[in-house]
């Protein structure tokens, strides 16, 4: 087969490398890891949402069968530096992310006392013979009364629960409303939800005290940033410090954050020098992994006659728990909603605040899709109140504002850009590969036979492969924009390639093996991808925002670029043919004008090992077969999409069932269409998640009542239906390989596009969804009340 008819690697379905290790048990995740004489490390966490710390007893613990050491925060206090988590933003206040509780606790669950023992269930035992005594304070569970003044503080040196406020203007909003032929509002709740990976929290630190080597193996999505706050935070050389994450079974965002057990079983590897272990059980999971999607909505927008956006107005406030979360603080979620409240929609005068607020819960932090579900959540609800006031289809009524074609770059009120994108044909390609025309005729017949049967669409915008211009969370004063990439070939022509970012299931190394392969000219079988390790690259953040595909991939490219310039000069060399006539492909080299051909192994045995064939001049210009670049996409990029879906309620139950489901999306070229189509339908089912089940729930005392997968609910199998995906690829963005992220896509539009099916199956009923998750308990008291007003 010639180069030019060989298919191409990139666009293909490659079956996925990681594969074969993973789905039959011989994957190495933090647990599987086992070290001589380690030890384990349990905690005693606080049962109280918010008291004042009187005293801790753990003598009787201190003596328990094969405990080796017990901590409180006044015994470690000197072992480290607090870290908090800075912003530039005027109105922010950051808080100490604390390793042990000290002083007082602030939410259930917070580490107070850690045990170390020669096996977790002697940690576990002494542990219970803790007694810590407490004063108890006031509780701060409702956000909306924590703003008011009186309110109990989390935090007397801040002197507000308000931990973030900020607002955005754009255009003459008061005259837009005051003229607007109709205005449509309500008040949204999106309720507080947790990832649930399948592989809860996982630490073991290695302390080599010849070396004075740190080592840490984590569950982490950000080994490079976690590297960097334990150099900052114990003191230590960055050449000392080394952060590895091995397979990591999900993360979804609950990983790319620094936790206090990171840090202290750093701090007691060293102290104690024996190698110390923490894996979370899943009660500490739910409880103190970092929560998402917690926020109140104000919101109302302004129409014209024709059903056109005249203007919005909203007011957010963000239930962001107890601490400002390493390093992305409280600002990354609340304010993403507004910022990207706007959508794809042409939006000429726009108004919004936002506030986060500090309450006696696990902190908020990342989670698939950072406030775009929410924004999303609201900006499609309001649109179809609207259609409906007016007359108008749901899908017209969306066409009839999107940014159109000829309009990009466009800047939305609240200063973000779109570049050139498919807003209208994603949602004109969706409708089209569900029948949209005909799915309404058949809900026509079904009504007509009483079925609640309802047609749902969402459609939203979301920056993704953020660069260094625009940082992942508002004011964070830590680059998050470059990415960088080392390919080498050694002697017998194998090819590695290291990069900073760091996978958990997303099948990373299959798609930037496919990048590096194709665009050296390799084959993928001969790259081996290395991440996950701090050690590997001179800076990497890891994989957060929708990043690895655009910022990876570019320094890839490069890289392999790079390394491929270096094998033409050997090979013209060798071959004795003009450097432009050499083809590198499929891991060989050939001459374009004759038969004569190397493979990548007989060409690095040549240079690398044979005396006599390459010239002292060549081999100084050419060093080795190794090359490292950073990308820096600047800006990001952006992709969109357009989710419809079907559902049906039961009347009797109020179970809602997702009948069918169809996602056009715009993620620029796609590199490996399967691992594209996975990572939909992964987003869909955590979107479902979140529309229909999840979610966290504390009493008024602050006690989490949802601690356990009985009572927390997660869609399972039978509860995510197929899924369509469409790939737009005709337009690809300014970024190298004309890549876009989608990693985060299926949880922003799925809420929206369910909460429409079920407003519009509802209509009969009047009924608006405006709090999430649509709970068949939640959908029983809705029918009720309107039942009721009908009677009424």
């Amino acid at each position: 087969m010639s180069f030019e008819t060989r298919p191409k690697i990139i666009g293909a379905s490659v079956l996925r490398k990681e594969d074969p290790r993973l789905l039959t048990g011989e994957g190495s995740y933090v647990a599987d890891i086992d070290r001589r004489g380690m030890l384990h490390v349990a905690f005693r966490r606080s049962d109280h949402s918010h008291a004042r710390i009187k005293g801790i007893d753990y003598a009787e613990a201190l003596e328990s069968d094969g405990v080796v050491g017990v901590f409180s925060a006044a015994d470690i206090q000197n072992l480290f530096t607090p870290l908090r988590a800075g912003s530039r933003m005027k109105n922010y206040h950051d808080t100490e992310l604390p390793v042990l509780a000290r002083e007082k606790v602030r939410f259930v669950g917070e580490a107070v006392v850690a045990v170390v023992a020669k096996s977790r269930y002697q940690a576990e035992d002494a542990a219970e013979l803790i007694e810590i005594d407490y004063e108890e304070l006031p509780t701060v569970i409702d956000p909306e009364q924590a703003l008011n003044e009186g309110s109990a503080l989390l935090h007397d040196d801040a002197g507000t629960n308000v931990l973030a406020d900020r607002s955005f203007e754009k255009g003459e909003i008061d005259k837009a409303f005051a003229s607007a032929a109709l205005k449509v509002g309500s008040t949204f709740r999106f309720r507080r939800k947790t990832p649930i990976a399948m592989e809860n929290r996982a630490y073991l630190a290695e302390y080599e005290k010849g070396r004075g080597k740190l080592t840490l193996h984590s569950s982490t999505q950000v080994p490079g940033i976690i590297r960097d706050a334990l150099v900052e935070t114990l003191g230590m050389s960055g050449n000392k410090v080394r952060v590895i994450a091995p397979d990591v079974g999900g993360g979804f965002g609950g990983k790319a954050s620094l936790y206090p057990e990171e840090i202290l079983v750093c701090i007691l590897a060293r102290k104690l020098g024996k190698p110390v272990k923490w894996i979370s059980d899943r009660l500490e999971d739910i409880t103190t992994t970092s929560q998402a999607f917690d926020e109140i909505v104000k919101a109302e927008m302004a129409l014209d006659d024709q059903g056109n956006i005249v203007g919005l107005e909203a007011s957010v406030i963000g239930d962001t728990g107890a601490y400002s979360i390493y390093p992305w603080t409280v600002a990354l979620e609340p304010i993403q909603v507004v910022s990207f409240l706007p959508g794809p929609y042409r939006m000429p005068n726009y108004r919004a605040r936002v506030r986060a607020v500090a309450t006696s819960k696990a902190p908020t932090g990342p989670y698939r899709g950072v406030g775009r579900p929410i924004s999303t959540f609201v900006m499609e609800r309001l649109l179809d109140i609207a259609a409906s006031k007016l007359s108008l289809d749901a899908a017209e009524i969306r066409l009839r504002n999107f940014v159109g074609d000829d309009e990009f770059p466009y800047k939305t009120g609240s200063g973000i850009v779109w570049d050139h994108v498919s807003f209208q044909q994603c949602l004109t390609d969706a409708c089209a590969k569900i029948d949209y025309d005909e799915l309404r005729q058949q809900q026509t017949e079904a009504r007509a036979e009483g079925r609640w049967v309802g047609i749902g669409i969402a459609s939203y915008a979301e920056l993704t492969g953020l660069g260094s211009r625009i940082s992942a969370a508002p004011g964070m004063p830590i680059n998050t924009g470059t990415e960088s990439a080392t390919i080498k070939m050694d002697s017998t022509g194998a090819i590695e390639a290291a990069f900073g970012v760091a996978s958990h299931g997303q099948g990373l190394e299959t798609s930037l093996a496919q990048v590096v392969a194709e665009e050296m000219g390799a084959r993928v079988e001969d790259v081996q991808i290395i991440h996950g390790d701090s050690d590997a690259t001179a800076h990497g953040t890891g994989t957060y925002a929708s990043r690895s595909a655009v910022l990876a991939g570019g320094a890839g490219t490069m890289a392999a670029h790079a390394v491929k310039q270096k094998i033409i000069m050997a090979a013209s060399h060798l071959l004795d043919v003009p450097e432009d006539e050499i083809d590198v492909d499929d891991g060989q080299v050939m001459a374009r004008n004759s038969n004569r051909s190397l493979t990548f192994q007989e060409l690095s045995k040549a240079f690398y090992s044979s005396m006599g064939t390459i010239s002292k001049e060549l081999r100084e210009e050419i060093g080795d077969f190794e090359a490292t670049k950073v990308y820096d996409p600047f800006l990001g990029t952006t992709t969109t999409a357009s989710h419809v879906a079907l559902v049906e309620i039961d009347p009797e139950t109020y179970k809602v069932e997702v009948r069918k489901y169809v996602v056009a999306e715009d993620c620029g070229r796609v590199i490996n269409p399967m691992i594209v189509d996975g990572q939909v339908h992964g987003g869909v089912a955590q979107g479902i998640g979140a529309a229909l089940y999840e979610e966290i729930v504390y009493d008024a005392d602050g006690q989490i009542l949802t601690a356990n997968l009985v009572d927390y609910l997660v869609p399972t199998a039978p509860e995510v239906p197929s899924i369509d995906v469409l790939h737009l690829e005709n337009i690809k963005p300014a970024t190298i390989g004309g890549y876009r992220g989608m990693g985060e896509g299926g949880t922003i539009g799925a809420p929206a596009a369910i909460a429409n099916a079920i407003s519009d199956a509802l209509t009969h009923l009047d009924i608006n969804i405006t709090e999430l998750p649509v709970t068949p308990e939640r959908l029983f008291h809705l029918v009720q009340a309107a039942s009721t007003q009908t009677q009424e």
